[in-house]
């Protein structure tokens, strides 16, 4: 498999981007709502939150990363059985989690250097403290951050539900190219027919 997209899938780092992030933003968003739970005396009452940044910040530097990728690489042509407004619905889907993925990432940012600290990841490096000691600046990001959050995981459950209904009532390619495999050898029913009457 190819490191770029081809007209009929994705190439493998578009793949992993996908998926890693995927599984990520799920698990982060987990740990986000366990950790509203924890009491002060809790051992993960500082290691979760601690975690969470970490884990944040190198997220921010994949959707950098996927971002440019996304814009430097061809995009897979969308199916031929999709229809206009799939079509539409599919790409502003797609812009709405770049857009809430960003600045829900950015809302978390301002709340773990409200104080002016900087952000320890992992032991490896730190992220300075740019913009602090705002008016409410922890309380008003944290409420940002906690409604986008929410709104990403919903884009997130709409858009795995239409990559499902495709994949198992329309039967069309639009899943498979992002499990890497090939468009062209999996025409959808309805392409196939329509092909047959021509």
């Amino acid at each position: 498999m190819s490191v770029k997209n081809t007209p009929n899938r994705y190439g493998w780092l578009s793949i992993a981007l996908h998926w890693s992030m995927a599984l990520a933003v799920v698990g982060m968003f987990a740990l986000g709502v366990w950790m509203r739970e924890l009491s002060y005396y809790d051992p993960w009452y500082k290691d979760g939150p601690a975690l969470h940044k970490s884990i944040g910040i190198v997220l921010f530097g994949l959707l950098i990363v996927r971002t440019v990728w996304r814009n430097v690489n061809m995009r897979p042509n969308d199916d031929p059985a999709l229809k206009v407004w799939e079509r539409i619905s599919a790409h502003l889907t797609h812009i709405a989690l770049y857009a809430v993925m960003f600045a829900l990432m950015i809302a978390g940012y301002l709340i773990s250097t409200a104080d002016g600290r900087a952000i320890e990841v992992f032991g490896w490096f730190s992220v300075p403290a740019t913009l602090h000691d705002l008016p409410e600046q922890e309380d008003i990001a944290g409420e940002i951050h906690e409604i986008l959050a929410w709104c990403l995981i919903l884009l997130a459950s709409v858009h795995a539900l239409a990559a499902l209904k495709h994949h198992f009532i329309n039967r069309d390619s639009t899943l498979l190219k992002m499990l890497g495999r090939d468009a062209a050898l999996h025409p959808a029913p309805s392409t196939i027919k329509k092909e047959a009457k021509e």
